[in-house]
């Protein structure tokens, strides 16, 4: 492994805030030695639109970068015209936002960058381009080969892992199964420990209001999530539950857990947005490498105002950095 630690900054969806988030991030001094995988062209045209002192320097490899404090190195994936609208689904910024994936991907899996951090992607964009996925975290899984894995929420006071994440509820319900919780379980478990825990409280939130009340509101928390928390207990990490899911976050807040397992998208997303809109952060847990992401969208609707918000990229960047650091890659959570 090399020494000397890299971050990639995927540019995401080049006609959101993700250019706009991207370059805000790097005009601070930051101790993160990154490259931003994306556009030269239209990262030029948001470092105008925000009047930064910044100049672009195009990089084939992350070795090659300048790692300046006023200078964005950029590995080039794509050539877009600087007309491309602010704010508009476009196929060609869809398959843009897919090609920084697979280039970042690609340089990871190459041991030329250790961690990668995600300006948001818009998913109808990049389905009008042909690439049909539900979301950052199952495009890295494919590009990965991986079939374990999950999405993790951190912010300053709660940390979730999702059983499921971007179906309907429908099919979520039908994931809840001992296997998949238990798995899980196991990535929530690892990912703790490489964050530093010695022995991480894992929660396990339950499905039904109450955790199903013994039976009287569903036996799905019963019959398919106690029989995993039983068997990760049994593989000796320190699990518990199904936890009433209207109060076990705020357990969790006062400390009482460092993680919690939750059953489906928004049982997660809505207590992490709550406490941290603005600097949450998205990992995904179970790749070869770490990968960490901005917890909120491409924000269309303010794109090219120079209104967008840079906290939570900030945040991911630091997280990655910290993930990427020697000793922190003795196999990804």
């Amino acid at each position: 492994m090399s020494a000397e630690r890299i971050v990639a900054i995927t540019m995401g969806d080049p006609a959101g805030v993700g250019p706009e988030i991207v370059a805000k991030t790097l005009a601070e001094k930051n101790a993160a030695r990154a490259v931003v995988v994306g556009d030269a062209g239209i990262l030029t045209r948001a470092v105008r639109l925000l009047e930064l002192p910044l100049r672009i320097n195009v990089i084939e490899h992350p070795a090659d970068a300048a790692f300046d404090d006023h200078v964005i190195d950029v590995v080039a994936a794509t050539e877009l015209p600087d007309d491309l609208p602010f704010g508009e689904l476009d196929p060609r910024a869809g398959d843009a936002a897919y090609r920084y994936v697979r280039r970042a991907v690609e340089l990871a899996l190459a041991d030329e960058v250790h961690a990668i951090a995600t300006a948001p992607l818009n998913k109808e964009a990049m389905h009008q381009a042909g690439h049909r996925y539900p979301g950052h975290t199952e495009l890295l899984a494919e590009l990965c080969d991986v079939q374990d894995y999950a999405m993790m929420l951190v912010s300053e006071d709660l940390r979730v892992v999702h059983v499921s994440t971007h179906v309907p509820l429908r099919e979520a319900i039908e994931r809840v199964t001992p296997e998949r919780v238990g798995t899980v379980i196991r990535l929530a478990d690892a990912a703790l420990r490489r964050l530093g825990f010695e022995t991480p409280r894992v929660a396990v939130a339950g499905l039904n209001p109450h955790a199903g009340e013994n039976g009287l509101f569903g036996a799905e928390d019963a019959e398919r999530i106690a029989p995993a928390v039983q068997a990760a207990q049994k593989d000796g990490i320190e699990a518990s539950g199904p936890w009433p899911p209207d109060t076990v976050f705020l357990l969790a807040r006062r400390g009482r857990f460092d993680v919690v397992v939750v059953q489906y998208h928004d049982q997660g997303h809505i207590p992490i947005k709550l406490l941290g809109f603005d600097t949450g952060v998205n990992v995904t847990v179970g790749l070869p490498f770490f990968r960490t992401s901005v917890d909120h969208g491409t924000a269309f609707d303010i794109a090219g105002t120079g209104e967008a918000d840079a906290g939570s990229l900030k945040a991911a960047l630091e997280l990655a950095a910290e993930l990427a650091r020697p000793g922190a890659d003795d196999g990804a959570a």
